[in-house]
């Protein structure tokens, strides 16, 4: 794989295009790298108590949907998101993935999932005691997410 840097004085922003054959696995790794890269510069805007903080998308466990407002799960606090859960999940890194209609949660503070055949699975997270469940649809998909990062 080669790796080169141009300058234009007449773009406005970068620009990185990976050139390929094929779409495979390597140049989609590449792609997801260079997002995430840029999605841990990022800082959400969520509030609490009627104040404005700024997180990283890394300190969050969980986002849920709850009667048309979006919250934020960190290990200790709630924060209300004025983004839309489909809004948040297109800017979020990788490592976060869809786990039910109402919920979108971060991979990397998993700890055990209770696996249910017939209902929706439990998921438990590290330094928190807060839980998720995650509909039988949007199973599948999670395991493959948690497959990935092992």
């Amino acid at each position: 794989m080669k790796i080169r840097i141009e300058t234009d004085d007449k773009i406005s922003e970068p620009e990185v295009i990976i050139r390929c054959r094929d779409i495979d696995g390597e140049a989609v790794k590449v792609q997801t790298a260079i997002l995430d890269a840029l999605s841990k510069n990022r800082k959400l805007a969520l509030l609490k108590d009627g104040k404005e903080y700024y997180l990283s998308p890394e300190a969050v466990l969980f986002f849920e949907a709850v009667d048309g407002k979006t919250f934020a799960h960190t290990p200790s606090d709630i924060f209300e998101s004025k983004q839309k859960l489909y809004e948040l999940e297109d800017s979020l890194p990788s490592s976060f993935v869809r786990a039910g209609k109402s919920v979108v949660l971060g991979t990397k503070y998993i700890l055990a999932i209770t696996r249910n055949l017939t209902g929706p699975s439990t998921v438990q997270f590290r330094s928190s005691h807060k839980q998720v469940n995650v509909s039988r649809s949007y199973f599948k998909q999670l395991k493959d997410k948690l497959n990935e990062r092992v």
